[in-house]
C-alpha cells in the first residue's frame, strides 16, 4: 500500500513542534512520531481530525496517495509526472 504521511511537511509549514502538537491534541509523543514519520499502519478517524483541527488543514495536506510501483521500502523513488 502506498499512503505516505507528511505530517512532518506539514508541522514543519507551522511551525508545531511534537510537543506542541502532543500535547494540544491529546496523544503521547511515541504515537505521534509514529504517525509522523509513517511508522503505522492505521490512523483512527478521531486522532486525525484532532491532528486536523490543531494544524488547520486538510487529510489531503497530511496524507498522499503514491502508486505502489513508485515506491520502495517505503520511501518514493520515483515522481509521477
Amino acid at each position: 500500500m502506498a499512503i505516505i504521511l507528511r505530517l512532518d511537511r506539514v508541522m514543519a509549514d507551522r511551525k508545531v513542534t511534537l510537543n506542541g502538537l502532543s500535547n494540544a491534541i491529546g496523544i503521547s509523543n511515541v504515537n505521534l512520531s509514529n504517525i509522523k514519520t509513517g511508522k503505522i499502519k492505521a490512523i483512527r478517524f478521531s486522532t486525525l481530525n484532532e491532528i486536523c483541527k490543531f494544524l488547520n488543514c486538510q487529510p489531503g495536506d497530511i496524507l498522499e496517495y503514491v502508486d505502489d510501483a513508485l515506491v520502495q521500502d517505503g520511501e518514493v523513488v520515483l515522481e509521477m509526472e
